[in-house]
């Protein structure tokens, strides 16, 4: 049976990818979604009580934990990612530790950045230097614009009540730093980027940009648009529709052999 290990994103915990869980174990994969450190429990209790510490919490912490979890597996899992979670998988791919990275929505490794309203206002209310360590509080208001912008108010409060937690500003701060830096030019595993229209935090071009980034001419790298989707892509009405298309890719490469970096583990 083969494992899929789910990467959250910033201001989420695996609680975002329940539905998922259910549709791929059906499916018959065994199905793992840990939780960055600090963001274990229900997220409206996160919300309520943040984690002490919080804010001070920083991007390799993270990584050094889902290489941990992914390393546990014995063999080399599928790792499907979210925003920070899909740079994670870009990471996790680039040390040789997975079989297939999928990328949703994803953080862009090498201070990629984007040059669109949306892009620029969201990385620069979390990123802000003058809040220090402070976390970045989530409300109702900045989880729709930034997250559900595609989405009905009624929706919005769903998702929100039910996944939406605080997170740390120094994970984005370090992902547009040299933790968040990757060799895109040697051979990989098959990976497949997935893009939403209307994503106001990682824009669709952003996401297609960093799909192209990987020049090795054998490696398979591919990209997916999704029309009307905002970030939120993994939980907004229609995620079936993604979760197929990805389940499909799956099966298409799986057991597709490569030659691994130097320093990788996968053979």
């Amino acid at each position: 049976m083969k494992t899929i290990v789910f990467i959250h994103g910033m201001f989420q915990n695996p609680k975002s990818w329940d539905k998922w869980i259910t549709y791929f174990t059906d499916k018959g994969y065994n199905c793992v979604a840990p939780a960055w450190p600090l963001h274990e429990g229900e997220p409206a209790d996160l919300r309520q009580n943040p984690p002490a510490g919080l804010g001070d919490l920083e991007l390799k912490t993270v990584v050094d934990e889902m290489e941990r979890v992914v390393r546990a597996q014995g063999q080399p899992p599928i790792v499907i990612g979210h925003s920070v979670g899909g740079l994670i998988t870009q990471l996790l791919v680039a040390k040789g530790l997975v079989d297939i990275g999928v990328p949703i929505s994803s953080v862009a490794p090498n201070k990629m950045l984007a040059f669109d309203w949306g892009f620029m206002k969201n990385s620069a209310l979390i990123t802000n230097p003058i809040k220090g360590n402070e976390p970045f509080f989530t409300d109702l208001e900045s989880f729709k614009g930034s997250f559900c912008n595609t989405m009905t108010d009624e929706e919005t409060q769903v998702a929100y009540n039910e996944t939406a937690t605080h997170d740390s500003r120094n994970v984005l701060r370090d992902c547009l730093g040299p933790d968040g830096e990757i060799d895109v030019e040697l051979p990989h595993v098959p990976m497949l980027f997935i893009g939403g229209e209307k994503d106001e935090i990682i824009p669709a071009p952003l996401n297609k940009r960093n799909s192209e980034a990987y020049t090795d001419p054998v490696s398979i790298t591919l990209y997916k648009e999704f029309e009307n989707r905002g970030h939120w892509i993994c939980g907004q009405k229609g995620w079936e529709e993604v979760a197929g298309y990805i389940a499909n890719f799956l099966q298409e490469h799986e057991n597709i052999k490569y030659h691994a970096p130097a320093n990788g583990t996968h053979a």
